[in-house]
């Protein structure tokens, strides 16, 4: 498993940018799948985005498609996820994800190491 740490988060209007960054410890850093949950209060934790541990495919929601990036850097044991014009439904704690794929899909991934989360919250 990798220890994951995230940070980045803030309060930003509406239409601004936030970018998260997550730092992992342990050296198969660049062998897991990494993703980016959220969660809002009262709702349930949902999938935002998530990158391959090659960073040669990524997924996202529909919700999030063109306005968020996400991105890794196996030399320095980081995930990114850049996020533009910001909403204030996506005000919500995001935590980051690190996992293993058992399969070909995306459905495959079993995401066993969470990071302790960063709160975005977005004003309208």
């Amino acid at each position: 498993q990798v220890q994951l740490v995230e940070s980045g988060g803030g309060l930003v209007q509406a239409g601004g940018s936030l970018r998260l960054s997550c730092a992992a410890s342990g050296r198969t850093f660049s062998s897991y799948d990494l993703g980016w949950f959220r969660q809002a209060p009262g709702k349930e934790r949902e999938f935002v985005t998530a990158i391959s541990w090659s960073g040669g495919n990524t997924l996202y929601q529909d919700s999030v498609k063109g306005r968020f990036t996400i991105s890794r850097d196996n030399a320095k044991n980081r995930v990114y996820l850049q996020m533009n014009n910001l909403k204030p439904e996506d005000t919500a704690e995001y935590y980051c994800a690190a996992g293993s794929r058992h399969g070909s899909s995306w459905e495959d991934v079993f995401w066993s190491s969470w990071g302790q989360g960063t709160q975005v919250t977005v004003s309208s």
